[in-house]
Parts: C-alpha cells; sequence; structure tokens
C-alpha cells in the first residue's frame, strides 16, 4: 500500500506506567521553553508595525509609508532589507546555537541546555528593551536566537523522553501550546503597549520577553533530567529512581533495562553526526529534514511574524492589525488544545492530512480575497467591512489547521523517531533545518510580496499540495509506540522497509564505528 502504517501492539512492548500528577507538571514546567520562541515570534511582527519603532530605527520604511498613499502600490511599502534582517537574524543564531546546543544536551543533560537558553534569552531581552541603535537590536536579536536554539534542541526532546509512550503525543504538543501562548501574550501586549502615549511602548514589548525567560529559567531549575540522559551519562541508580517515580509504579525493569541497552549501543557510536549519513537511518533523517522544511512553507510564520504588518498592507490602520493579530494568536492557541487533545487518538498521520487539506482550501480563498480587491497593481480602493471581517476569518481557519496539525506535529514527530545513538544530533539537523527555513521566509517574505503581489500565496498554496501528498505516502503511523520502540515502524512501511535489513546487518557492525563515522 501506498500511505503509512500502523504498526500492531504484537510488534511493540507496552512499558506500565501512567500519566501521573508528577509527570504532567513536568511536562508542564518543561514545555515553559516554548514560552520565549512564541513570545519573539508575536512580538517583532507587531513591533515593526509601530510607527515609533520604526521611525526611530527605520526612517527609511517610515517614509515609505509616509509616501505611499491609499491608492498606490500596498505590496512594497514595508519592504526593507535592513527591517526584515531585524527579524531574522534570530533564526540563524539560533541555526548556529542548535549545533553547539546538541553537544552540551548529549553531554551535561536536557537540563543545562534549557538553562542555558533561558538566561541567554533574557539578556537579549534587556539589550533589545535598552536599545539606542541598530546595532544593539541585531546583537540583542542574535542572543535571543542562541536562547531559542537551545530551548528547542533540548526541550521537546525531554517531553518526549519523559511522557509515557501512550500520552507522548498530548505531552510534546504542550511545547506547541506554549508557543502559541507566548504568540497569544506578544500580541496583547503589542497592542496594549502600542496605545501608550510617547511612542516608548515598543520598549516595554520588546524588554517584556524577560518575563516568559525568567519563568522558563526557574521552571528550568525545578526540574530533574530525564533517565535517558541520565543513564546516557552513567547515571544508572538515579536514572532509575526518577524512571519509578514519573510512571508511578512499583517495577519499571523492563523499561529500564532498554534504556540502558539503548544507551550502550549509543556509546559504541564515537561519531554520531557522520552516523546520520548510515543507510540505515535513513528513514529518521529524512523526516527531520522534511518535516521543519516543510513546515516553514506553509507560510504559517508569515502570518505569526508580520500579521500586524500583513493586515496594515490589506488597509486595517495600526489599531486595527493588532487587533487582527490578537484574535489570530488566539485562534491559534485554542485550535492547539485540540491537537493536545485528540493528537494520541486520531495519530499523527491524520492531523497531518487533515491540516494540510484545511490550509489548502483557505489559502485558495485567501489568494482569490487578495487578487481580487488588490490585483496586480496593489490598489485595493475602499476595503468594505465584509471583505475583511472574510480575510480574517479565512486566515483563522487556516491558522486553525495549522495550529493542530503541522504546527505541534513539526516538532512532535521529530522527536520521537530517532533512536537514543544519534537522538541529539538528529534533533539539531531538525532544529537547525527549521532555523535555516525560518531565517529564509522571515528575511525575503516583504521582498516577495512586493515582487510576487498575491501570487505569493500561490506559492504556499503549492509547497501545502506536495507536503501533503508526502506526508500520505511516506510517513508511518507513530502514536502508542515506546520511544525506544520506534524502529519497529519502518518494517512494515511499504517504502522505508527496503533500508530496515540493512539496519540489522549493521547492528553488529557499531562496534567498528571508528572517529570518522566509516567502519
Amino acid at each position: 500500500m501506498a500511505g503509512g502504517v500502523v504498526v500492531s501492539s504484537s510488534n511493540t512492548k507496552a512499558y506500565p506506567g501512567e500519566l501521573t500528577r508528577k509527570v504532567l507538571v513536568t511536562c508542564l514546567v518543561a514545555a515553559c521553553g516554548g514560552l520565549i520562541f512564541g513570545y519573539d515570534i508575536g512580538i517583532s511582527g507587531g513591533v515593526t508595525s509601530m510607527t515609533p519603532f520604526l521611525k526611530e530605527f527605520f526612517p527609511d520604511v517610515y517614509k515609505k509609508q509616509l509616501e505611499v498613499k491609499d491608492s498606490s502600490n500596498q505590496y512594497c511599502k514595508f519592504n526593507s532589507a535592513t527591517l526584515t534582517m531585524f527579524t531574522s537574524s534570530l533564526y540563524l543564531a539560533a541555526l548556529l546555537a542548535s549545533c553547539v546546543a546538541s553537544y552540551v544536551t548529549k553531554a551535561w543533560g536536557r537540563k543545562i541546555s534549557m538553562l542555558t537558553g533561558g538566561i541567554t534569552f533574557c539578556v537579549g531581552a534587556l539589550l533589545n528593551g535598552a536599545a539606542v541603535s541598530v546595532w544593539m537590536l541585531i546583537v540583542g536579536r542574535i542572543l535571543l536566537g542562541i536562547g531559542i536554539g537551545f530551548a528547542n534542541q533540548s526541550v521537546p526532546l525531554y517531553l518526549s523522553e519523559v511522557a509515557p509512550y501512550k500520552w507522548r503525543g498530548a505531552c510534546n504538543v504542550l511545547f506547541q501550546l506554549s508557543i502559541t501562548i507566548g504568540i497569544l501574550v506578544a500580541n496583547a501586549v503589542n497592542y496594549g503597549f502600542a496605545q501608550i502615549k510617547g511612542g516608548w511602548g515598543w520598549r516595554l514589548s520588546l524588554g517584556g520577553a524577560i518575563v516568559p525567560a525568567i519563568i522558563f529559567i526557574i521552571g528550568s531549575l525545578t526540574l530533574a533530567d530525564t533517565p535517558n540522559s541520565l543513564i546516557q551519562r552513567g547515571k544508572l541508580e538515579e536514572a532509575k529512581d526518577r524512571l519509578l517515580k514519573i510512571r508511578g509504579v512499583d517495577n519499571v525493569d523492563e523499561e529500564f533495562n532498554d534504556l540502558v541497552e539503548a544507551s550502550e549501543q549509543s556509546k559504541r557510536i564515537e561519531s554520531p553526526w557522520l552516523n546520520l549519513l548510515k543507510r540505515k537511518y535513513r528513514p529518521q533523517v529524512f523526516f527531520a529534514i522534511i518535516i521543519p522544511f516543510f513546515q516553514q512553507l506553509t507560510g504559517m510564520n508569515v502570518f505569526m511574524f508580520y500579521a500586524p504588518v500583513l493586515f496594515k498592507t490589506m488597509g486595517f490602520g495600526d489599531n486595527a492589525s493588532l487587533l487582527s493579530a490578537l484574535i489570530t494568536g488566539a485562534v491559534n492557541s485554542l485550535a492547539t488544545l485540540v491537537s493536545i487533545s485528540l493528537v494520541d487518538k486520531f495519530g499523527r498521520r491524520f492531523w497531518f492530512l487533515e491540516g494540510g487539506i484545511q490550509m489548502l482550501v483557505m489559502q485558495v480563498v485567501i489568494t482569490i480575497a487578495i487578487g481580487y480587491k488588490f490585483g496586480i497593481n496593489g490598489n485595493p480602493g475602499e476595503l468594505e467591512s465584509w471583505y475583511s471581517i472574510l480575510v480574517v476569518l479565512a486566515i483563522c481557519i487556516y491558522i486553525a489547521g495549522f495550529a493542530w496539525s503541522w504546527g505541534p506535529l513539526g516538532w512532535l514527530v521529530p522527536s520521537e523517531i530517532f533512536p537514543l545513538e544519534i537522538r541529539s544530533s538528529a534533533q539539531s539537523v531538525t532544529v537547525g533545518v527549521n532555523m535555516i527555513f525560518t531565517f529564509f521566509i522571515a528575511q525575503i517574505f516583504l521582498q516577495m510580496l512586493c515582487a510576487l503581489r498575491f501570487g505569493l500565496f500561490i506559492f504556499f498554496l503549492c509547497w501545502v499540495v506536495v507536503m501533503t501528498i508526502v506526508i500520505y505516502l511516506y510517513l508511518p503511523e507513530t502514536k502508542g509506540i515506546p520511544i525506544e520502540e520506534m524502529g519497529g515502524i519502518w518494517k512494515e512501511h511499504w517504502y522505508w522497509k527496503r533500508f530496515v535489513p540493512v539496519a540489522d546487518e549493521e547492528m553488529g557492525d557499531v562496534k567498528g564505528t571508528n572517529k570518522d563515522g566509516e567502519c
């Protein structure tokens, strides 16, 4: 068959364990790492639409706004390489930081990596809030990016390793919920601080990022590391005690022994980065790259980064554009709750496919709406209230489709399919690809909007078609499978099973892997 498969329970182990109060609290605290990412996504777009901020740091954009009349081309009014560099520089820093975070996460544990991310993000927030020049903004953004790189590398791994396998999906999606809450809070903060007389509200918006950073730092200090990480660092007794506490049962010997065995295999691999190139890891590496790649090409981050700017381009006033962004942020958070409730019931494939179809239909509606009103020349004339309501409604339905599919699953699925021996390095690949294309989209979006007009939305629409087909053909179902037993799903897949026999043959070759990753 062409689609993915559901691995039968007879092929996997059923480790005992409940979703205890301790596990739930632990996951909620760890997921707070998503707050810093979400707050930054929401805050940057709102601040770059505030006139006092543009006037002080990006006067060319401010002058262009004054020159562009309502009857002129609205597509190009915010086109500025410097302005987009302010937004996108963070993600380039996050890309580089994720490589360092891979080593820290493996050598010193998930907790240290999360702490590093929170502290660095806090310093960047303070620098941005006190900025008096563009270079201070950019340096602050780079520090924010380093913090996000560490957090995004460690938090999804932490959640997947702590959660009982039956509830791993819901627990991991808490990270995405945290991101959406961060976006929602940022939109509300932007809307409120934009009303401050004197034009200094943007400082509070940028400096306010220390609040989610402090929450994350305090939360990280209260957490114990995962059993997987403790075993990997030789702390077996502590790891078993930790496993007993988070599983809420009296006997975890089977799971503990399997974790120890997986750790022993991982220690025999001296070059995990080069080991990713081996044929037996082809399925995992494929999805480590393709899922974050597609996640960015849904176009969702365009709406999150530049929602106020985009709404302002479509004729909404300053406050109306910020309010519209606040509405879409609320939809994003509420829809993520749907994913938490149902991702372990209906599975990952169902939500990927449903969300893809929903986003596709709404992007068609958005494209037609913007094309009909703005055309090629970007002259919308007077925007009627029914048109504004239609656009916001279509965008909200589109965001809901993303929020219960590609948003949370883009972090969940990669973090749960990697074997322990490549987990840290493979997660860095996922974060790296995510940040590369987040940077790419953030950096060129305003130029693309100016050049392609409403055709930009056709660009994203085509990618949604491609990614939905790829998921249907190549992604097997991963729900309800213990994380250290995930290797079995590839054996029953119509395409990936051709790589699995090689994996079995190579098991004995692990000991012979040298420092260069060759056998």
